[in-house]
């Protein structure tokens, strides 16, 4: 099959889907905002792209199908169908994906529609049960354990997360406060979050915690840490986040870009596992990694009072 060359004039991968990936990603922060746009899209729904038509590809995407010709050949296809042939290959010998979780599920949930409020619940959970499932077969051991080494070991932790990633980043404050870490949450109240982020050192850690459309405060934070030479622990949607350029340890959570809601379940879920896995590493004799809360320590203070009372 004929190919053409990429810019540096190599010759595009032919079946190795993750060499593409990585091409395009080091490629991403150079590409125009409409090729970055179909960039996220067909690495985000790999199987979608293996499967469907240009033109229901393009829909999905939003964006005409001539782009994704074009998107095709500024990375030496001839074309969208070669292109496309990396992901069929893929798709060949992998689980399914996202999206087909979501078909399953969908099936088995409810074969019917559900009309009205219901409905728009049904299609809810459907999406984060599917989402959680793929959290759980994307996250390695291995980075749940160098994160809350870099938890444990930190003067300081430092948590950004703004906008809708925000409930995420006080809860994570929480856990950590309760576990007698010593944080600082980087809100923007004051407009300080960046001078306070020049204040981190090599010895602390930032937990920064970004989704499209990535909060400009947050990657400028993660920005600062590197120049400060402070560990990322990066929670985000995508390796083509502009958050995952400065990440120690990165952890990924599939979701649609076009749904008409966007969930907080797995990345609450993520933020609690991280602090149950630094709980472990702090309660080593521990036959269950235990997280206090602040009702149930007052509740031990009280009690140690009224006996020391009698």
């Amino acid at each position: 099959m004929p190919t053409t060359r990429t810019q540096n004039g190599a010759e595009p991968p032919q079946d190795h889907y993750e060499s593409l990936a990585n091409i395009i990603t080091t490629e991403y922060p150079k590409l125009s905002e409409r090729f970055q746009q179909v960039a996220r899209y067909l690495t985000q729904n790999p199987n979608v792209v293996a499967l469907e038509s240009i033109t229901s590809i393009a829909a999905k995407c939003g964006a005409h199908p001539s782009i994704l010709v074009r998107f095709a050949q500024h990375f030496g296809y001839t074309g969208f169908k070669q292109l496309q042939a990396v992901f069929q290959t893929r798709l060949a010998s992998t689980a399914p994906g996202y999206h087909e979780r979501i078909s399953a599920l969908d099936v088995e949930l409810h074969k019917e529609h559900e009309p009205g409020n219901l409905g728009f619940l049904r299609n809810l959970v459907v999406r984060d049960m599917a989402t959680l499932q793929e959290l759980l077969n994307s996250v390695s051991e291995d980075s749940l354990t160098r994160a809350a080494e870099y938890l444990k070991e930190a003067q300081t932790v430092y948590i950004a997360g703004q906008l809708r990633s925000e409930p995420i980043a006080v809860l994570l404050r929480y856990v950590l406060t309760m576990l007698h870490r010593r944080v600082v949450l980087l809100d923007p109240s004051g407009g300080l979050a960046p001078e306070m982020a020049r204040t981190m050192t090599d010895g602390d850690v930032l937990v920064a915690i970004s989704f499209r459309h990535y909060a400009k405060e947050v990657i400028m934070i993660s920005d600062i840490a590197r120049e400060r030479g402070t560990p990322v622990v990066a929670i985000t949607d995508s390796e083509l986040s502009p958050l995952a350029k400065n990440a120690s340890v990165l952890f990924t959570i599939p979701e649609e870009e076009y749904s008409f809601s966007r969930s907080l379940a797995a990345p609450m879920c993520l933020a609690q596992s991280i602090a149950i896995s630094l709980a472990a590493l702090l309660q080593p004799d521990a036959d269950a990694p235990r997280i206090a809360t602040v009702t149930g320590n007052e509740h031990s203070r009280n009690r140690r009072l009224r006996q020391s009372a009698v």
